[in-house]
């Protein structure tokens, strides 16, 4: 494009030019905006909601009844374990145990504590192992509440005398904060941009917009909260992926301006026309990001549901930010975009300025040509290397992290320890029947006298004890519990609840009105729902962005071919999950204490955020490639030259996602950290395997055919959906 040309219009153009020209206005608008929504979504935004148990399964409505007919069993309990060497009637053993038991039992936190002093049935045979429960107070009680108890336990073990507290509550108090990860992730993609611009200036914009959009998008996430309750982890997935977006959207949108100022426009019109070509892309990709998230909703679990509102919360904030705070920033910056250079980059241009065009061939141009020439080949491999990462994913197995999967040094893994040890590892696990009365008949004895029950569930191979049943204090329900010989994450278990339901409780008179719940079961059910719902969200997800793409490339070979390569991408992924944390590859030297199944959610949240992700660099790279097509006419050149115009910024983008994921491995959560090495191995094979081998081989292969659409007969010519601004610039070169 030559000095001088204005772009065309078009909405966007118009929006890139006014926040240009207003960008004192506009600045002080996000300024303003973003400390109003803090200050109201950090002060008064809605708590996390970490309930999975919702829906219409057995282990739903065995909690519900539980919770109407056995309300003083409810709410958060902890459990004192104790291991003494030398047994704890021990003088001095049971000196510190009865100490320790005063301590918890006078904290205003907790309600009345049974010593195991007074019930035989706490202690081991051999009276060395023995467990207490300690009930919280109060239904909600914060983890910082929680955290004295965690440490007046442990600092009461010796050499000879063992205790530890677990619980849900006890883990989540010993649960660090996140920790320097995200600003790990910040300098990252700092030093990736500084060699990307070798300018400081060029390198802080994306950074600042990012920022300042991620703020505002999370604290909009604490306030819908109220409307769609989100869980805890909600917003650290909404930090990861908005700093990761957001800075790549201001990436391309910079990367096209700096593109624009050498081509010989001013900063006015190079803003324009990185806004209406680079931002068109921007929109389609973020469009692309929150719709495959919406993709969550057909998992029908609430909180899914709120994590997805929540995340494309996120998305579409920084999406706003890129397409109006940026070109604000630009305004502001102009020429000085290229300030504090690099000294080095300048006389590499100098050079690169001054050699003949045919010397000028970039590395990822000449790639392109080498694989071109051996498409067949170059296809199978690619596609071999997926399907062969892809593997271990028909493996996979969903739970939810628990004790056994926690840090050794934590308390909760070594109270889980020691209660395996003396109880099994079945005491963890616990399964909890629950049948109503049948209120038509209360003296139905086959719905109050559950002892038949007892005694075919207590028999069952797999179950290692089943206590009494007991009637509720209103006498509509009756309940009793077994414990398993296997753990929480053991597939036995799986398999045990299975046959409970579907074999046991059946063939027993009574049986069939009997709900198996608890949160062991409870965890299966939503595994079971999750394995039963993933294929058709990830048809659905494909479904949505295949016609967004078909809208955008007006091809629905291009459209199948993003389709199928990103599918083939996020198996990839899947496979590399499954066997770093079920297999154990590798899993302790990346922060995962043991081999576990893979957490629940992650996969669930993983294929969406990834097809957006995939879908974002498919649209750089397919943009540029259908310039260039209409600027020549040929396949192989504009393959070869879209890869070579995109090449640099697509792997300063994917560099950029891959480290901000990366560092999720730095925190203490270990989904988090699933789903944060999932994301990382996925964009690094997108960025790699797929743009730079499978896309350039199969649009060889393909041909005049890459630009089918029904009802067009021929490839298409110079008019297209693209951006106008964009076949000017063709034009002139």
């Amino acid at each position: 494009m030559t000095a001088g040309t204005s772009p065309a219009g078009g909405a966007l153009a118009e929006l890139g030019r006014f926040c240009f020209r207003r960008r004192r206005l506009v600045l002080l608008a996000w300024i303003v905006g973003v400390i109003a929504v803090a200050f109201a979504g950090f002060g008064y935004g809605a708590d996390p909601d970490n309930d999975f148990s919702g829906g219409d399964s057995q282990s739903a409505r065995a909690q519900q009844l539980m919770e109407q007919h056995f309300p003083e069993e409810q709410g958060d309990r902890l459990t004192l374990a104790i291991k003494a060497e030398q047994g704890i009637d021990d003088p001095a053993a049971k000196q510190r145990i009865e100490k320790v038991i005063a301590e918890l039992a006078d904290s205003p936190v907790t309600g009345p504590v049974m010593s195991p002093y007074q019930d035989k049935s706490l202690v081991t045979k051999d009276r060395r192992i023995a467990r207490t429960t300690i009930p919280l107070a109060a239904k909600e009680v914060e983890k910082s509440e929680v955290k004295p108890l965690v440490d007046t336990v442990k600092a009461a073990s010796d050499a000879g005398v063992t205790l530890a507290l677990g619980g849900y509550m006890a883990e989540k108090a010993e649960t660090p904060p996140q920790g320097p990860a995200e600003s790990i992730g910040i300098l990252a993609a700092a030093v990736i941009l500084f060699v990307a611009f070798g300018s400081l200036v060029a390198m802080g914009l994306p950074i600042v917009t990012a920022l300042l959009a991620i703020v505002g998008g999370l604290a909009l996430m604490k306030l819908v909260g109220h409307l769609v309750p989100a869980p805890n982890f909600a917003l650290t997935f909404g930090a990861m992926i908005g700093l990761g977006v957001g800075i790549d959207y201001a990436l391309f949108i910079v990367t096209r301006y700096k593109d624009g100022l050498g081509e010989g426009d001013d900063p006015e019109n190079a803003t324009v026309k990185a806004i209406a070509t680079a931002g068109h892309a921007v929109l389609f990709a973020g469009t692309t990001v929150v719709i495959a998230l919406m993709g969550l909703f057909v998992m029908g679990q609430r909180l899914m549901t709120g994590l997805a509102v929540a995340t494309s919360i996120t998305v579409l904030v920084t999406m706003l930010a890129a397409l109006t705070l940026l070109p604000a920033f630009l305004g502001f910056t102009g020429h000085r975009i290229n300030s504090l250079r690099l000294p080095r980059r300048a006389s590499r241009r100098n050079r690169a300025v001054s050699a003949p065009s045919q010397e000028r061939r970039t590395l990822a141009e000449r790639w392109a040509g080498v694989v071109q020439r051996r498409p067949l080949i170059a296809a199978l491999l690619a596609g071999g290397s997926l399907l062969v990462l892809a593997v271990p994913t028909l493996s996979m197995r969903l739970s939810q992290p628990d004790a056994s999967v926690q840090p050794r040094d934590r308390s909760s893994y070594v109270s889980y320890e020691i209660l395996s040890e003396g109880f099994g590892p079945g005491y963890g696990a616990p399964l909890v029947f629950v049948s109503e009365v049948d209120s038509a008949n209360p003296g139905n004895s086959t719905t109050r006298d559950l002892g038949p029950v007892v005694e075919a569930v207590g028999k069952t191979e797999g179950i290692a004890q089943a206590t009494p049943a007991r009637v509720s204090e209103d006498g509509k329900a009756v309940t009793f519990v077994a414990f398993p010989t296997t753990g929480y994450q053991d597939e036995a278990t799986t398999d045990l609840v299975h046959k409970l339901r579907g074999e046991v409780l059946p063939g027993t008179p009574g049986g069939e009105h009997v709900l198996v719940g608890g949160p062991n079961a409870g965890t299966i059910d939503v595994a079971d729902e999750v394995g039963s719902r993933l294929p058709l969200m990830i048809v659905v997800v494909i479904a949505m962005s295949m016609v967004l793409l078909i809208a955008l490339v007006r091809s629905v070979t291009i459209a199948l071919q993003a389709a199928v390569m990103n599918l083939l991408s996020i198996g990839a992924a899947y496979g590399v999950v499954v066997a770093v944390v079920q297999w154990g590859w590798l899993g302790s030297a990346l922060g995962f204490p043991a081999p576990m199944p893979v957490t629940t959610w992650a996969p669930m949240m993983m294929f969406p955020i990834l097809f957006g992700l995939s879908m974002d660099y498919q649209v750089f790279l397919i943009s540029r490639v259908r310039e260039e097509y209409e600027r020549t006419g040929d396949t192989r050149e504009a393959v070869a030259r879209g890869l070579a115009r995109t090449a640099k910024v697509i792997t300063a983008a994917a560099a950029i996602m891959i480290a901000v994921f990366t560092t999720s491995l730095l925190g203490p959560d270990v989904a988090v950290k699933q789903g944060g090495l999932g994301m990382a191995v996925a964009v690094l094979i997108d960025a790699t395997i797929v743009r730079m081998i499978f896309v350039p081989a199969v649009m060889e292969l393909c041909g005049k055919a890459n630009w089918w659409m029904p009802g067009r007969r021929r490839a298409p010519e110079t008019t297209s959906t693209a951006p106008t601004d964009a076949r000017e610039e063709a034009a002139t070169v």
